[in-house]
């Protein structure tokens, strides 16, 4: 068994490889094979699984990447995540991918998809869009065609039938994969100074590059070393980072904000691995499963429609109280429109009940951490003074 430190230097490794060897190497393992690269913050990798290709998460160049053709598609004043995106994709380290999906996030994410049919012609590309309306008959019966329409559309890439044995194989390993990415939540909540969030955090992004299986089987080596590590308990606050679902943080960030006094006991960043919030059921029909869990079991969050009014941020409240949090820190991306539009909403509710909160934006290659750590720090001050008296 890998010591923890190897395994952690492999996941960083993953996390630097903006060439996706990994991803390259598995796909010239067996002739015929297909990658489906997918933008956060949710897409049905079950359906791309069954297929019999590879999930590739793409999540922007992060910091190590500098953006020159991209800034010509896009913006300034819009986040940097579609403009690293393209630097990718201009750059040539994204053409061994045979499709790319654009979920429903934003705008800028539907016009990313449009720009990459231009891009790249030959590729197969879909922006796969998701209900707003939850009800069975209306939001369900929407998503079940989705669903069957990417299926076809994958099955044109591969040549070959999607069966609903294959989908139902590939929901009881996503089912597994998620039961797992949730014991390390669970296990980082009840001692996070033995799971730096630095670390959970590059054993998750590492599910965005391998096979599921291959997934699972890391994360449960990471529960069994890190359990076994003897790490000092410090007494930091106990903080929730919410914002940060599309748009990763740098590194250095998370790392900043641990350093700053935080213990971060949950968070929204990779979003995918734990979208379904209950196991989606294996017997019937595997397409609409996946449905009837999305309209019934998927995580709230600002890229999925909920309407305003007293439910409106309970999920943060109920997080809060779940992981036994002192504050929530908003961390959101600059321009993120969906995360910036419901921060105050979710800050109110957080006010109500009494929780402390502070706000700040970054980007994916935010540089100078130190006004973060210091602005964090104040918080987790401030925090413990008045939980004294």
């Amino acid at each position: 068994m890998r010591t923890l430190k190897q395994i952690v230097d492999e996941c960083e490794r993953l996390y630097e490889d903006l060439d996706f060897t990994s991803a390259r190497a598995w796909k010239d393992a067996e002739p015929g094979r297909k990658v489906i690269g997918y933008m956060p913050v949710y897409v049905p990798r079950e359906i791309i699984h069954a297929a019999g290709m590879l999930p590739l998460g793409v999540l922007g160049g992060g910091d190590n990447m500098e953006v020159i053709h991209g800034d010509a598609y896009y913006q300034s004043y819009i986040c940097r995540i579609p403009r690293s995106t393209v630097e990718l994709a201009i750059s040539k380290k994204l053409d061994f991918v045979d499709g790319m999906l654009f979920p429903s996030i934003c705008d800028v994410i539907r016009n990313l998809s449009g720009m990459w049919k231009m891009m790249l012609p030959d590729v197969y590309v879909r922006y796969f869009d998701v209900p707003q309306n939850f009800r069975d008959d209306i939001g369900g019966t929407y998503y079940t065609q989705e669903l069957k329409e990417l299926k076809e559309g994958l099955e044109g890439i591969s040549g070959r039938e999607i069966t609903d044995d294959a989908i139902r194989q590939s929901i009881a390993l996503y089912n597994e994969n998620r039961n797992a990415v949730n014991r390390v939540y669970d296990f980082r909540s009840g001692a996070p100074w033995k799971a730096p969030a630095r670390e959970v955090y590059l054993v998750m992004r590492a599910g965005m590059v391998l096979p599921v299986e291959e997934h699972t089987q890391l994360i449960e080596e990471y529960l069994a070393a890190a359990e076994a590590e003897d790490r000092p308990m410090r007494d930091n606050c106990r903080i929730i980072m919410q914002g940060s679902f599309c748009e990763q943080p740098p590194l250095s960030l998370i790392k900043s904000i641990e350093l700053a006094g935080c213990y971060i006991v949950d968070d929204d960043y990779m979003l995918i691995n734990r979208w379904m919030l209950a196991d989606v059921a294996i017997d019937g029909d595997p397409v609409a499963n996946l449905a009837d869990a999305f309209i019934k079991h998927s995580t709230e969050t600002a890229a999925k429609y909920e309407p305003c009014g007293e439910r409106k941020g309970k999920y943060l409240v109920d997080a809060v109280k779940d992981r036994a949090a002192e504050g929530v820190i908003f961390a959101a991306p600059s321009f993120c429109d969906p995360a910036l539009l419901d921060r105050p909403m979710l800050a109110n509710a957080l006010t109500k009940s009494s929780v402390p909160h502070i706000s700040f934006k970054y980007a994916e290659n935010s540089g100078q951490m130190q006004p973060i750590r210091e602005q964090a720090g104040t918080f987790a001050d401030t925090i413990k003074l008045w939980s004294e008296l």
